[in-house]
């Protein structure tokens, strides 16, 4: 038995290069690189980015790809912050292999990472979105026919303790404060402004308050009841294939009938252009993408309203989206274009084609944000301002969609759920052996115990039919 060797140990001054340890590297990562390198991502990566790049530099800069692969790598990995990021490429010989980094040269830091996505604009962080859409295309996992929409909250790196006044740039504690002496009290105490601030009513207004570090984040509920200042993801998701086509990052505080229209727009022009792109590639092939675009739009009820209704039946669009519970009869005067889109609207969302679409509208696009924002790392952002958040949610929500072709591939999404996979695969061919093995009349005497149990016991498995069905069902990770 060997020993433990103390910390005292003297390192060699000159180590081998063959004899440095050397990870296996991780089949995941492996077969991305594959998709990557298949499909000349480096080589466009760096034709897009080569005007953000100077030609005599200093300090040496971070390769396009390096920058575009370490950024999926918080998606992969689940990871919300560039400094995590790079701490994890640090520690990680697989992602070293996955990067292209050598055992003798250094990973990124996040200050390296962050000055990147400083530098490069969010058009170029839009274009290699664009081209993630088109590696889906080519493979037949987008058609661009049927979109669903869903909004979600982030929420931001800010402090609601930290908001100030918008008019006067004052604390929410000093306003508090002067509104007491106003009152008469010279000298408040905690428990007066503690008492003078629940009888305020509307409190805190995004028309009056804002944050001094993240001003374009917004005062807003969350999912859970809280009161966060936060941003709102868009997604515009393929109802045929589960593919992300647009996203688009709100203000928190608009309300869902007011972005539809510029989520749409968005994935038409992405729509368009793998269209128009694969006429050009493709001249005699059949076109996977829809031709005529997207012509059905499902959303749930937040998004029913009979102006937005209206300007989408304008793009050509049917809708599909539930109504809300109203009290009265709804006046139309004046509105006779917004009745009759609300009017086949409703139609068409009793049929059962139309509730078929909104039971997957539930199932894809909210798989999209479990992905993205709880698994995926990013329910919490770690950035300011609108401009950096869309950029690195662009290329998280593109590392999301190269997901499924790994998916289609592997079977698996991310690196955990491959190892996961695989690991069900061997104990499977273990009881298949052990079944195969064991006498058969140990098997006919525990199958007639079984079924007598069974039958004994009816009423038990009806009663956890319902928990066996929800265990069953799985997002596809």
């Amino acid at each position: 038995m060997g020993t433990r060797k103390g910390r005292e140990r003297q390192e060699d001054l000159w180590v081998a290069y063959a004899d440095m340890a050397v990870g296996p590297g991780h089949p995941f990562y492996f077969r991305l690189n594959e998709v990557l390198d298949g499909e000349g991502f480096d080589a466009f990566a760096e034709k897009l980015c080569a005007p953000f790049y100077a030609e005599k530099m200093g300090r040496p800069g971070l390769t396009p790809g390096i920058y575009f692969r370490s950024l999926m790598i918080g998606y992969f990995e689940g990871i919300e912050s560039e400094r995590g990021i790079a701490w994890r490429l640090k520690d990680s010989l697989s992602l070293r292999g996955f990067l292209g980094i050598a055992l003798d040269e250094d990973t990124p830091d996040h200050s390296t990472i962050s000055r990147t996505r400083r530098l490069i604009d969010v058009e170029t962080h839009s274009q290699v979105f664009a081209w993630v859409l088109g590696l889906l295309a080519d493979r037949g996992l987008l058609q661009g026919k049927r979109m669903g929409i869903d909004a979600t909250t982030l929420e931001a790196s800010a402090a609601m303790r930290s908001i100030v006044r918008r008019d006067t740039g004052e604390s929410y504690e000093e306003f508090l404060t002067g509104l007491a002496k106003a009152s008469g009290i010279e000298t408040p105490t905690r428990e007066d402004l503690a008492r003078l601030d629940r009888k305020r009513k509307k409190r805190t207004s995004n028309k009056e308050w804002k944050s001094p570090t993240d001003q374009d984040s917004r005062i807003a509920k969350m999912k859970d009841g809280s009161t966060h200042l936060a941003h709102k993801a868009e997604h515009a998701v393929d109802l045929d294939t589960g593919a992300v086509v647009a996203v688009t990052l709100q203000a928190a505080d608009l309300g869902d009938t007011t972005t539809v229209t510029e989520t749409l727009a968005d994935a038409g022009m992405a729509v368009a252009e793998l269209v128009e792109r694969e006429a050009e590639l493709h001249h005699e092939a059949e076109p996977k993408v829809n031709v005529d675009g997207i012509e059905e739009l499902v959303a749930d009820k937040g998004y029913h309203s009979g102006a937005a209704l209206e300007q989408v039946k304008e793009l050509e669009v049917r809708t599909y989206i539930p109504e809300k519970k109203q009290a009265g009869k709804r006046h139309w005067k004046g509105k006779q274009g917004q009745q009759q889109a609300v009017y086949q609207n409703r139609q068409r969302v009793r049929r059962d084609y139309g509730k078929g679409l909104l039971r997957r509208r539930g199932e894809l696009v909210e798989r999209t944000f479990a992905h993205c924002y709880e698994t995926g790392g990013m329910r919490r952002c770690t950035l300011h301002g609108r401009e950096n958040i869309l950029k690195r949610l662009l290329i998280h929500v593109g590392a999301f969609n190269i997901s499924l072709v790994l998916r289609k591939m592997l079977g698996a999404g991310k690196p955990r759920e491959l190892k996961n996979r695989a690991a069900s695969l061997v104990l499977r061919l273990i009881g298949s052996l052990f079944n195969l093995f064991r006498p058969n009349s140990a098997v006919e005497s525990s199958t007639r115990l079984v079924h007598a149990h069974l039958g004994r016991n009816r009423s038990i498995r009806l009663r956890c039919q319902p928990a066996w069905k929800i265990a069953s069902c799985t997002t596809g990770c």
